[in-house]
């Protein structure tokens, strides 16, 4: 368990679309709740939300209805497996796609109501580097970059990372590698990323978190609706799920400020 009071907030966020993100976010968030975790996930990929889905839920309300004041967030989110929470993005709502700054600060001001009720906070961004993406990026205490051994998913996440670093002075990622053959394959990934960082991107840190293994189990079950964990918990997959969540569990967070996540909102206010 980790002894460091106030809320945990990752980002997981990818190059390119296609990486498994998303499954990885869930599979974790039920991983991190099975070691005693209370676990909130923030769909922030706006617009083309996919977690409710993957997960066979169909909330009525989404964050949306949160901004427009039509809702409150405990009547939008939703629980999921294992008693992890999810609050829903809405997918095809255009509306969600260009949120102005008073917008999403309003949004995580209300998240931060919840502060005390939450342990860790996982942020599944879009892909690429549209505003949501790189906004959820920067403010987040941990950026985690989930990428395939596939050149197309490898390039792309350097572009992100790129982008992050040279335009908002990110200089902390954590390298996460999916859907790869092992560990001898996934050190060669971040190798190849962390290489080209260092020559091109100056004093940046890239930290290998781990990997995830390629496992006929996830598809399986995505066609399932249901999570790795949940449908096949003695699979390879799901054992990397559980290393991952005790990797975060392990794992310090220095730049925790006043145990609460109002600094999710008052850092984007100077930036």
């Amino acid at each position: 368990m980790n002894d460091i009071k106030g809320t945990r907030v990752l980002s997981f966020s990818s190059g390119k679309g296609g990486v498994g993100k998303t499954n990885v976010v869930t599979n974790t968030a039920m991983a991190l709740a099975s070691m005693g975790q209370r676990v909130l996930i923030l769909d922030a990929d706006l617009g083309l939300a996919n977690i409710d889905v993957l997960l066979g839920l169909a909330p009525k309300y989404n964050i949306h209805h949160v901004i427009s004041g039509e809702k409150t967030l405990d009547e939008v989110i939703v629980e999921g497996p294992w008693g992890i929470r999810i609050l829903p993005a809405g997918s095809g709502v255009p509306e969600l796609v260009d949120l102005g700054h008073a917008e999403k600060l309003f949004l995580l001001e209300e998240i931060d109501l919840l502060s005390d009720e939450i342990d860790i906070m996982l942020i599944d961004t879009g892909a690429g580097i549209s505003d949501n993406v790189l906004y959820f990026n920067m403010a987040a205490q941990q950026r985690v970059i989930v990428v395939t051994p596939e050149p197309t998913s490898i390039t792309d996440a350097y572009a992100l990372i790129k982008v992050l670093a040279g335009r908002h002075h990110v200089e902390d990622f954590s390298i996460l590698v999916n859907w790869t053959k092992g560990g001898k394959e996934a050190k060669k990934v971040f190798g190849q990323l962390s290489s080209v960082a260092d020559r091109f991107l100056g004093m940046i840190s890239l930290d290998y978190m781990g990997f995830i293994p390629k496992d006929e189990a996830i598809p399986r079950s995505v066609l399932r609706q249901r999570a790795v964990l949940d449908m096949y918990p003695e699979s390879d997959a799901s054992n990397g799920f559980r290393k991952l969540a005790k990797t975060i569990l392990d794992t310090p967070c220095d730049n925790r400020p006043d145990g609460n996540i109002k600094f999710f909102w008052r850092q984007l206010l100077t930036t």
